[in-house]
């Protein structure tokens, strides 16, 4: 069986596709870098992170977009006439007042691993732009048009424009095409497709909350018009339809289903193997059911769909409900060697599940400093949107165990560096070693920036200047921060922490993406001083459900 996700914690958007008997699924990854993960299989059921697509940070320059901006939705295509990969990606710049400030571009390469040519601009008329390589040679970018307008429904509607590989441009404006195949309204996420007679548009509706679903429509014409597929959605959390075109609120709680485990399944694509088996893969999330708060963010499941006698996709084993748990491919099996508990920093570079946010880790983090460390030069705080020096991994279940050693020599009190739960710059917990002005040496402490609001510990914890190993706990909604001289006997310092949240629903500043954690370090004063890590170990329960 599969157990779904199968990219658990931060892992939205996804986009699938095929070249000969390899998989890949780009992912988006917001305001973090590098960006655009790519995840590789061959049989559909064991996944690895293969590679980043954007990997230099001055294209895309990230640095002070707030959270939740960045790199919405990735499409990953494959050519099989140019032997090529094409990716589109928008970087989203600015939410504000209802507008939609987004640049779409394209890029294409050889071999999934790179080099990536220099992005083409698409155009900035919308988001989630998508290509379809038709079988006459032609292409087409379809995307949400983002509606500004008054009187007119939001947020819009799906655009298509023809895009000329020899100019490198769009050829004409885009033109709207397809307002959706329910009225769940929300539309967002078009993917084209082309298979016989027909062409096949796929959206999601209701919301990225938990009312999304995936719809289809088919038209003999690219233009359209486009008719709907009599049992939209194809695919949700939340079979029964309602109308909501008039509500551009995308969370819609109310549509919360307690007899399902995966909730906001929604924004898919699909790929079929050379044997005929159809796989869809698209958003979900596992709240805590009780709050309706999704710490891991959204994440990407597979399931297992069917072309029926009439040429409409449908869910193997019947309805419209994504399952927890399918059957696996009749691919053969092709499974990867498992992530290792423990990194202890010994290897030529930085293993590919760390992130920053907005710049890229190599600018403050170094592997030859001090022999097996990793060692973090201090920048911003954790507050900023600019550069701030923490070494970050997505966090994959609400039960678990974080730990590392720390080697810190504080000077003043701009100095600190330590172990942090982060969702964004306005909601994260720093366990930290940092300079006490009053006692006149190094001190522990606890730092939970709550929606913005700072709340310190009372009572820091003198500890020395020896080496401190620091831990947090996760257990299921308690959060614990704990300190020891030795990897044993730890102690706890501060509250116990609400793990809720951190959250998609829970954060006033951002939204869209999920916890990390990872290692920082923070001088506010000279952007010199540096902290070294010997390992960052990382426990974690992932059979677990959350409750």
């Amino acid at each position: 069986m599969i157990q779904n996700p199968i990219f658990k914690g931060f892992n939205p958007d996804p986009c699938i596709c095929r070249r000969g008997d390899d998989y890949y699924v780009a992912v988006s990854s917001f305001e973090w870098f590098p960006g655009i993960p790519i995840y590789h299989s061959r049989d559909l059921k064991n996944w690895q992170l293969l590679t980043h697509v954007l990997q230099d940070d001055n294209v895309p320059d990230l640095r002070k977009l707030p959270s939740a901006k960045g790199i919405w939705a990735p499409c990953l295509t494959w050519c099989e006439e140019e032997q090529l990969f094409y990716a589109i990606y928008g970087v989203m710049n600015s939410m504000n007042a209802r507008y939609f400030d987004v640049d779409n571009y394209l890029i294409t390469a050889k071999d999934i691993t790179g080099p990536w040519s220099e992005p083409f601009y698409l155009h900035s008329a919308g988001f989630d732009a998508s290509l379809l390589h038709d079988t006459d040679g032609r292409k087409w970018v379809v995307s949400l048009e983002w509606e500004t307008r008054p009187g007119y429904e939001k947020p819009g509607a799906i655009c298509l424009v023809e895009y000329s590989p020899a100019q490198k441009a769009i050829v004409g404006f885009p033109q709207r095409i397809w307002s959706g195949g329910t009225d769940r309204g929300c539309i967002e996420a078009p993917h084209l497709t082309k298979r016989g007679d027909y062409y096949y548009i796929m959206t999601a509706e209701g919301g990225t909350g938990y009312g999304h679903a995936v719809t289809m429509g088919r038209a003999k014409n690219v233009w359209g018009p486009y008719e709907s597929d009599p049992q939209n959605p194809i695919l949700t959390s939340y079979s029964e339809n309602f109308n909501e075109r008039h509500d551009a609120n995308h969370l819609k709680p109310q549509y919360f289903n307690p007899e399902t485990y995966l909730q906001k399944a929604g924004h898919g694509s699909y790929v079929e193997t050379p044997e005929g088996e159809v796989w869809l893969v698209h958003l979900c999330s596992r709240p805590f059911r009780d709050e309706l708060r999704c710490t891991l963010g959204r994440e990407t499941a597979i399931q297992e769909m069917y072309w029926t006698a009439d040429n409409w996709l449908r869910l193997k084993g019947g309805g419209n409900i994504a399952h927890h748990e399918v059957n696996a491919s009749a691919l053969p099996p092709s499974p990867f060697a498992p992530d290792v508990t423990t990194d202890h920093f010994d290897k030529a570079q930085l293993n590919k599940t760390y992130y920053a946010p907005r710049i890229d880790f190599r600018r403050f983090a170094s592997l030859n400093t001090r022999d097996s460390h990793v060692t973090l030069r201090g920048q911003e705080s954790l507050s900023s949107t600019n550069k701030v020096s923490l070494l970050a991994r997505k966090l994959t279940s609400v039960y678990c165990t974080i730990t590392t050693k720390l080697a810190f020599s504080p000077q003043v009190y701009q100095h600190s560096a330590g172990l942090v739960l982060y969702y964004d710059n306005m909601n994260y917990l720093y366990l930290l070693q940092t300079w006490d002005v009053s006692i006149g040496e190094p001190v522990l402490s606890v730092i939970h920036m709550d929606n913005g609001q700072r709340h310190d510990i009372a009572q820091p914890v003198r500890a020395g200047s020896e080496p401190v190993f620091l831990q947090i706990r996760i257990e299921g909604r308690d959060i614990t921060c704990l300190w020891s001289l030795r990897d044993g006997g730890y102690q706890p310092i501060g509250e116990c922490y609400n793990t809720t949240g951190f959250s998609d629903e829970y954060s006033e500043y951002g939204e869209f993406t999920g916890a990390f954690f990872g290692l920082a370090c923070v001088d506010a004063m000279l952007h010199q001083h540096d902290a070294h890590f010997d390992f960052l170990r990382y426990e974690a329960d992932e059979t677990r459900l959350i409750d």
